[in-house]
């Protein structure tokens, strides 16, 4: 994904119960039928196709039975009408189509618009696979009939198109439902499906494409978002002064380095010099200590053994980053016990967040940055739970240890005390390797030590980090280190 590819989106993104809310507003207050709507979401989601793969001519829907099943009628009528070669397979009895969607159904059919009540292997070598089997209303795991059609729309070669949200998706936390389609293309109407965007959703949904359906903004207007997309606009370091110095800056300290993890606390350190912070100094063990800034030496690296001998390194810093290879040792919980009490704004990573997860407390001067496995020892949860529901456990975070929590993945959520989390698109699979979070740790502290807000600097951060990491990408994903990612953040902070 290009690094500001999502800008074209909305930022604000809702729950399937919000968007049904406002399509029942545009139907009941607004007067806009039903089948007007269900016209113009498959117009939207042809056109969008077109667009896509203009020189396609052959075109396969399967379609469910409710209003998902509807728009996948109406695109199979206007395919058939702009001359491809169309067929519509429908999953359960047609007889027990209502509604709007049976209206849809009897326009296909009234335009001789061919039907299969089997699905042939490829799907008879279409081009192009239309995905309107299940909607947002999906409250169970998808089984039996619906999900062997799942399969075979996976198993199909050529190109998928989903129609609002990939059947199988949860629209609310992007968890898959048993069973979910994965497409090359989403077309999501009224309002955009937060689920799209976190957990599973990035890789079932591949690009996606938003249409209002020529609603009025005040049926979005009348809904309080539930999440939102940050942009690449979103919160932004100033310009530098001519006469700015390294004092204005801040002193960034990072804390770990356990015996065998010193790559960890340089990696962080070497981000928050990256990202801009004035100074930064190490905090590791003593017998690693004169060799961790080899290759870096504007590292000020420091052997520490005990709290004691850290508190003088505590006084000098602005902002901590703790835990990058600290461990659970004896010594680390000595480091990690003069941290916390030291009164210092921290960004709390890796084992620190573990030795938190023991001895849980509140606070309002830190920024959490856990993956899943993390944030399920914080939680007293399974790791499949976070999964489960990104957005609940995110904001379960923020709610028990206080400051700004970051649920590290796909689709990284960064939630704050006004209880709306924030979506990051930036990133890719090659950033799937060791030390990215060392990254990320110091990205986040670099910015705090430049003096930007505790939510600002976690959202920019992410993004910067998410940025850098696309930009170091273009290589390839496989073989990609953090290190290339630190090399890629001076391009992105100065963009």
């Amino acid at each position: 994904m290009p690094p500001d590819s999502n800008d074209s989106l909305p930022t604000a993104l809702f729950t399937a119960a919000q968007v049904r809310a406002m399509d029942r507003h545009a139907i009941d207050r607004l007067g806009i039928p039903g089948l007007e709507l269900m016209h113009r979401a498959g117009a939207a989601a042809f056109e969008a196709l077109r667009r896509r793969w203009p020189e396609a001519k052959t075109l396969s829907v399967v379609c469910g039975p409710g209003n998902n099943g509807g728009d996948g009628y109406v695109i199979a009528r206007l395919a058939l009408a702009a001359g491809f070669d169309v067929r519509a397979y429908p999953v359960g009895p047609v007889e027990r189509l209502r509604g709007d969607a049976a209206a849809a159904f009897a326009e296909y059919r009234n335009a001789d618009g061919p039907l299969l009540n089997f699905i042939p292997p490829g799907f008879e070598g279409a081009e192009i696979l239309v995905d309107a089997l299940l909607g947002t209303g999906l409250d169970r795991d998808v089984a039996d009939e619906y999900a062997a059609v799942i399969d075979a729309v996976n198993d199909f070669p050529g190109t998928v198109v989903a129609v609002d949200i990939p059947s199988g998706l949860n629209a609310d936390t992007g968890a898959v439902m048993g069973n979910a389609v994965c497409a090359d293309l989403t077309v999501s109407f009224i309002g955009l499906k937060q689920g799209l965007f976190t957990g599973a959703g990035p890789a079932h949904c591949g690009e996606i494409v938003f249409d209002d359906l020529d609603t009025p903004p005040e049926i979005r207007l009348g809904q309080a978002p539930s999440s939102r997309l940050l942009r690449s606009n979103d919160f932004a370091l100033p310009p530098r002064r001519r006469d700015a110095h390294k004092g204005h800056y801040g002193h960034v300290l990072v804390i770990g380095g356990e015996r065998g993890y010193s790559g960890a606390a340089r990696m962080a350190g070497e981000a928050a010099a990256r990202t801009g912070s004035g100074l930064v100094s190490i905090a590791t063990r003593a017998s690693h200590s004169p060799l961790l800034n080899l290759g870096r030496p504007e590292l000020m690296v420091h052997g520490i053994e005990s709290g004691r001998e850290l508190e003088p390194l505590l006084q000098r810093a602005s902002v901590l980053a703790l835990g990058p290879g600290l461990g659970q040792s004896e010594w680390a919980k000595a480091l990690f016990d003069a941290a916390i009490a030291c009164g210092k704004p921290l960004v709390v990573d890796a084992d620190a967040l573990n030795l938190l997860a023991e001895h849980p407390l509140q606070c309002d001067r830190w920024v959490l940055t856990p993956h899943p496995g993390e944030a399920a020892r914080l939680l007293g949860l399974s790791g499949a739970d976070i999964q489960r529901d990104r957005f609940a456990a995110a904001s379960a975070l923020q709610r028990r240890y206080g400051g700004i929590a970051v649920l590290k993945g796909a689709g990284t959520l960064i939630a704050g005390p006004d209880g709306v989390p924030h979506v990051a698109r930036w990133g890719n699979p090659g950033m799937a390797s060791g030390g990215m979070g060392d990254v990320l740790t110091g990205v986040i502290a670099g910015l705090l030590a430049q003096h930007v807000p505790p939510f600002e600097a976690a959202c920019l951060g992410v993004r910067l980090h998410g940025q850098a990491g696309d930009l170091a990408a273009a290589a390839g994903e496989r073989g990609l280190l953090a290190g290339d990612v630190i090399e890629a953040l001076r391009t992105c902070v100065n963009r």
